[in-house]
C-alpha cells in the first residue's frame, strides 16, 4: 500500500517510520506534483497554521480536500486534526472542514504542559497516548464516533473515511493505532 504523509512542516518523519515498520511505502507529499495513487493519507502533527498556509501556497489545498471528500482514508494527528475540522472554537482559521468537530487548539497548554497517558481506544485497551500542546475535541456532530477519552476529554474520533486524534501514536512503541488506521487504508484500496 502507498501511504501519502504530509511533509511540509511537523513530525512527518515519525509517522513515516511507523508506517513503514509496517510495511506500507510512504509518499512523501511536498507539493501538487508528489500526489499521485494512494491508499492513504496522514496529515502529520506540527504547526496547522504554518501546514494550512504552505498547502495553499504548494497548490496542494484543494487537491488534498477532494481525495479526503472523495473518501481516500486519512489519519490527522493534533495539528493534522485541526486541519481537518470544521470549528475551531479558539482560532478564525479554517482548512479542510472535512471532520464535523468542534476542536480547541492547544487545550493542554503550552509544551510544559505535554504528557503521557493510556486508556482505551476503540476496542482496544491501554493504548499509549502522547499529547504534545494539544487540541481537544470540545463537540462532535452527528455520525461522529468516539473512539477515545482522556480525563472525559474526547481525543480521538472517526468519521466516514477521517480520523482525527489528539495525541501522537507515531511516538513510542504502541503501532495499533496506526494499524487501526492502515486497516481501514487496506479495506478502501480493495474496493476500489
Amino acid at each position: 500500500m502507498r501511504i501519502g504523509v504530509l511533509a511540509v512542516q511537523g513530525d512527518f518523519i515519525e509517522h513515516e517510520k511507523m508506517v513503514e515498520k509496517l510495511g506500507c511505502q510512504v509518499v512523501e507529499l511536498r507539493n501538487k506534483n508528489d500526489m499521485g495513487s494512494l491508499d492513504g493519507l496522514i496529515l502529520p502533527g506540527g504547526e496547522s497554521t504554518v501546514q494550512g498556509k504552505l498547502i495553499k501556497e504548494l497548490g496542494m489545498f484543494d487537491l488534498l480536500k477532494d481525495l479526503i471528500e472523495g473518501g481516500l482514508p486519512v489519519l490527522g494527528t493534533c495539528a493534522g486534526l485541526i486541519l481537518l475540522s470544521r470549528n475551531i472554537s479558539n482560532d478564525e482559521a479554517r482548512h479542510f472542514q472535512t471532520l464535523p468537530v468542534t476542536v480547541e487548539r492547544n487545550a493542554y497548554g503550552r509544551q510544559l504542559g505535554s504528557f503521557m497517558s493510556a486508556s482505551a481506544f476503540g476496542s482496544l485497551s491501554d493504548v499509549e497516548m502522547t499529547f504534545i500542546r494539544a487540541p481537544v475535541i470540545t463537540a462532535v456532530e452527528k455520525d461522529v464516533k468516539i473512539l477515545a477519552r482522556v480525563d472525559e476529554k474526547i481525543v480521538a474520533v472517526e468519521y466516514k473515511n477521517q480520523m482525527g486524534i489528539s495525541f501522537h501514536p507515531e511516538l513510542g512503541e504502541d503501532t495499533r493505532v496506526m494499524e487501526y488506521f492502515l486497516r481501514k487504508c487496506r479495506n478502501f484500496s480493495k474496493g476500489q
